[in-house]
């Protein structure tokens, strides 16, 4: 028995969106205050996230901030030819500035504001603890990554600009802008139904974890965006999140799954590098939402 066509839309309205901001907006204006440490420096503060990407789910209460350093980057200067490292050497000197500095200010500046009980450094990002309205968040401290196809002397700026921070895992470098660009311009070719299947999908994944068909941490938010990035527009039907629910996992299930990419368009979306999903994980979401589907 398929899913009810009602819930599926229950399952595809937007999460808070008024505390999301707000919350947003708080953080937002600690990092950018003028009495931090950091605050000659050039940076920039941006979302990123399900709430920066309109696919946010009622159970989801993170709002994800980066906060990029762009006074210091680096690049792929490796996959350059010599000259063109020569020329690259030439023009941009060693910093003095670390991303180890500029955290440590990032991190007093979130403790000023919000208090050392409620600020947790981790792995990959500060975590904020939410109070009252205020959700909670993560923050990204990451500085600029630039991958060139060639280094002209007389385009230096002719680049694709991404982040790169440190992770247990080794450094992670991603395109967090050129995802939330490629998911929207994806959303507007499907008549704006991706962004909804997306939330139903994650609604799908918070019922299975909850219910224990699926694992928590198998499917993260950011890879069940890129599943459905792929499905052509022509699979989506208007008229009924359940058709398109069906076309596409049917299209996912037939397609050749190495092809499949990451919505930023950088990586292939299934692999074993900190920024892919693992085979087996993406194929376990795949089976246990079939079985959801037919169970129901």
């Amino acid at each position: 028995m398929a899913i009810p066509e009602t819930q599926l839309d229950t399952w595809s309205h937007q999460g808070s969106v008024k505390q999301s901001s707000d919350t947003y907006q708080t953080i937002r204006n600690a990092l950018l205050a003028s009495n931090t440490s950091y605050a000659d420096k050039s940076y920039e503060v941006f979302l990123q996230g399900s709430y920066g990407n309109d696919t946010n789910i009622y159970a989801e209460s993170d709002v994800d901030v980066v906060i990029r350093l762009d006074s210091i980057f680096r690049s792929n200067i490796g996959d350059l030819s010599p000259a063109e490292q020569q020329v690259y050497h030439s023009i941009f000197p060693k910093a003095t500035y670390s991303l180890a500095t500029f955290k440590a200010g990032v991190q007093a500046a979130l403790v000023n504001r919000f208090g050392s009980a409620a600020v947790r450094p981790g792995n990959k990002a500060i975590t904020i603890k939410g109070e009252g309205a205020r959700r909670s968040a993560d923050v990204i401290v990451c500085h600029q990554y630039r991958h060139y196809k060639k280094f002209d002397l007389n385009r230096p700026d002719d680049y694709t600009p991404g982040i790169i921070f440190p992770s247990e895992q080794g450094d992670v470098i991603n395109y967090p802008k050129q995802h939330a660009q490629n998911l929207t311009a994806q959303h507007q070719k499907t008549s704006e139904m991706l962004k909804p299947m997306v939330r139903i999908l994650k609604n799908m994944r918070s019922w299975m974890v909850e219910n224990g068909t699926l694992g928590d941490g198998v499917a993260p938010s950011y890879y069940v965006e890129g599943l459905f990035f792929n499905v052509p527009a022509t699979q989506y039907v208007s008229s009924s999140f359940g058709d398109t629910f069906c076309n596409g996992i049917n299209w996912i299930l037939k397609a050749d799954k190495t092809s499949l990419v990451c919505a930023n368009w950088r990586y292939c979306l299934l692999g074993e590098s900190n920024v892919q999903w693992r085979p087996t994980s993406c194929d376990a979401f795949l089976a246990a939402a079939c079985k959801l589907w037919k169970d129901w």
